[in-house]
């Protein structure tokens, strides 16, 4: 959501992004902990029925995000950047309490499983769109409230963590970079329900996963954004499974 949203995490990128704000996932969450897709939608309307009964309760993946980037300040780190927006939920946003609305960032560190977060990633970016119409919308419906959507944008590329002051554990820590801001960028073009990736993460996903998608063909001047390194116009993928 790209307004009215508050300010849920510790480690806001400092690009343009507008006014919103991001909660991050835990860069170190194992890669052999496989939950059940079934259960994973359990828990997911368990957390949607308390945010709409009790109010909103962040979950400890903040914290670890932080615990995370304040551990790795001054450092570039090469990563998936995810950028998502809720997107056809404007009368939720109207309606609702402030804090019960968020747009999510979330990023994937290739330092430990360089040949595997790409994918992550990406299934990550899949099971969002699954989990909010499987999970998330029949609950919304039982309130009236109308259905969520979800814009998805993602890029790879190297970011600095920085802090903003010089109090080690107080002080605002964020990730700047141009894979943060491509990433924001490729998201502000997608469709409702639509997953776009920056050329950078084609080109590191594996022949079967780059089936899945097909270049973007953007009208005159619809998209101006450059690669990095050839000058060319950067390439934009859509996702279409």
């Amino acid at each position: 959501m790209t307004e009215n949203t508050p300010e849920t995490s510790p480690s806001q990128s400092n690009t343009d992004y507008g006014n919103s704000k991001g909660i991050e996932m835990d860069p170190d969450e194992s890669n052999d902990k496989v939950t059940d897709f079934d259960t994973m939608i359990l828990e997911t309307q368990k957390r949607v029925w308390g945010a709409l009964k009790k109010g909103y309760e962040y979950s400890g993946s903040i914290d670890e995000s932080d615990k995370f980037l304040r551990k790795h300040v001054f450092s570039k780190l090469n990563m998936m950047v995810i950028y998502v927006d809720l997107v056809g939920s404007t009368t939720m946003t109207l309606e609702m309490r402030a804090e019960k609305i968020a747009t999510i960032i979330g990023y994937f560190v290739d330092d430990d499983h360089p040949t595997t977060i790409y994918e992550n990633a990406l299934n990550c970016a899949k099971s969002m769109v699954s989990v909010i119409h499987k999970g998330i919308n029949p609950i919304l419906n039982q309130y009236d409230y109308p259905d969520l959507m979800v814009k998805v944008g993602i890029d790879f590329g190297q970011n600095m963590v920085v802090r903003y002051g010089s109090d080690v554990r107080q002080s605002h820590v964020d990730l700047i970079g141009p894979a943060m801001n491509i990433a924001a960028k490729i998201q502000s073009m997608a469709k409702p329900d639509q997953i776009l990736i920056g050329s950078d993460v084609y080109d590191k996903l594996s022949a079967d996963s780059q089936k899945e998608f097909i270049i973007v063909r953007w009208k005159k001047d619809e998209w101006k954004y450059r690669s990095r390194l050839t000058g060319d116009i950067y390439q934009v993928y859509e996702f279409k499974g």
